[in-house]
């Protein structure tokens, strides 16, 4: 395989020997270089513009996507079946009758949760996989409490504080 030939400097003097440089050709050069720092700022002007055009249609296309949530969302507070469903969620509304509970972990809430109900995720992080087969008994019986509470507020007296 044969490599090509290396230019050496005398064989590019030697090319540059046969170009001469006569009015026309310094002419057209200054032309050429005039036309270059004349042409360069406009047509970078015209890049920076369409850059710019680009991003103005990118956030215009994110705005009318916006607007499109927002009338959807919209067309959902409209409903009655929906307001009455986020006024339970999130305000913890219940209709006339109705006895609505408020479960509380005893480590408090949590604010990260977006289930909208602290029941919902103490009920997902209590979920395990885990079935027991063992058979607990509670340290404290519910019912003795209670009627101890009951008698203990119809027979005892209460405390006054002494100044």
């Amino acid at each position: 395989m044969k490599r090509p030939a290396k230019s050496s400097p005398a064989a590019v003097s030697a090319a540059l020997r046969g170009f001469r440089f006569n009015a026309r050709t310094i002419t057209l050069l200054l032309i050429i270089i005039v036309g270059v720092v004349t042409l360069a700022p406009r047509v970078q002007t015209w890049f920076l513009q369409r850059q710019q055009i680009a991003e103005a249609q990118a956030q215009l296309q994110a705005a009318k996507d916006d607007v499109k949530k927002m009338e959807v969302e919209r067309r959902r507070w409209e409903d009655p079946a929906y307001i009455r469903a986020q006024a339970r969620d999130r305000l913890y509304y219940v209709m006339p009758g109705e006895v609505s509970y408020l479960v509380m972990d005893a480590d408090g809430i949590d604010l990260s949760d977006t289930s909208g109900t602290v029941g919902a995720r103490m009920a997902a992080d209590k979920n395990t996989s885990e079935i027991s087969t063992s058979i607990r008994q509670t340290k404290n019986n519910w019912v003795d409490a209670v009627l101890e509470s009951v008698v203990r507020a119809g027979t005892e007296e209460p405390k006054t504080e002494s100044n």
